[in-house]
């Protein structure tokens, strides 16, 4: 029985893993969706198993939004302006990225450049084609894909770890800006997830310890359930959101000590 359309769901990195779980599961709650990725084939096959199977309609863009030339950025430019002029669309889900878990002395900057690009830059600039819009129909709601280190960048590549800490805070700006617009903001934070990141990462995933790697359906699922439980963060495999609750008053509490006039006590005993 097809459901009545809850709005268009755009996904980014929608060809495989978290992006195609994230398609399954909101075509199955009654999205229409636009699916963007490179792998065109891979959309395709996904939009007809999809479409045969919950009767959404489902639109395949194949685009490569980490392209970093400017004179060759037609791709993500494409994805904007599908964001900034098609009405129906009442989500996006920021997912397409890319990782790395080499140290820095054994990275090649122009791969840690084009990391930026998509981790970064086309996820700026798609949360700003989108926003918008949400704000003049007075609703909407975007996911952004971080991940854990963005809150440990100890555990990966510094770049990596850097580029996530920006979705993060990104995020969290967001959600005070767009407060009373009625715009939901949600973070999702995985741990180790059992996708094709961590091969193309330069680990194969067989190397990461089982009892940290969580099924890709399983992290989605808990991502989309702390979705519906209004959860501004969401970190699936913590246990307790106690822990999270802690670490945010403490950086609330650090807030009114970060900019004063006058150099702390002991800087000033240090001077002295």
């Amino acid at each position: 029985m097809t459901q009545h359309s809850k709005g268009t769901a755009l996904i980014t990195g929608a060809s495989s893993g978290i992006g195609a779980i994230y398609a399954d599961r909101l075509a199955r709650r009654g999205y229409d969706l636009v699916l963007v990725a490179r792998n065109g084939a891979r959309l395709n096959e996904l939009a007809k198993r999809l479409t045969d199977e919950t009767g959404r309609a489902v639109e395949v863009v194949a685009a490569d939004l980490g392209n970093k030339a400017d004179l060759d950025r037609a791709d993500l430019d494409r994805v904007e302006q599908i964001l900034q002029t098609d009405a129906s669309i009442t989500l996006l889900v920021n997912n397409a990225g890319v990782g790395a878990t080499a140290p820095l002395l054994a990275s090649d900057v122009d791969k840690m450049e084009e990391m930026i690009a998509l981790n970064v830059n086309a996820l700026t600039r798609l949360t700003y084609a989108a926003v918008p819009g949400f704000v003049a129909r007075g609703t909407g709601a975007i996911i952004n894909i971080a991940s854990i280190v963005g809150i440990a960048p100890e555990l990966l590549n510094g770049v990596y770890g850097g580029s996530k800490a920006f979705v993060l805070a990104f995020t969290l700006s967001l959600q005070k800006e767009l407060a009373d617009k009625n715009i939901r903001i949600q973070a999702v934070l995985p741990g180790a997830t059992a996708t094709d990141f961590w091969g193309i990462a330069g680990t194969p995933l067989e190397h990461v310890p089982s009892e940290i790697v969580m099924p890709a359906e399983d992290m989605v699922d808990a991502a989309l359930a702390g979705f519906d439980l209004g959860e501004p963060i969401t970190i699936p495999s913590l246990p307790d959101a106690a822990d999270w609750e802690t670490y945010e008053a403490a950086r609330q509490k650090l807030m009114p000590h970060l900019s004063r006039s006058v150099p702390a006590a002991r800087y000033r005993a240090a001077i002295r």
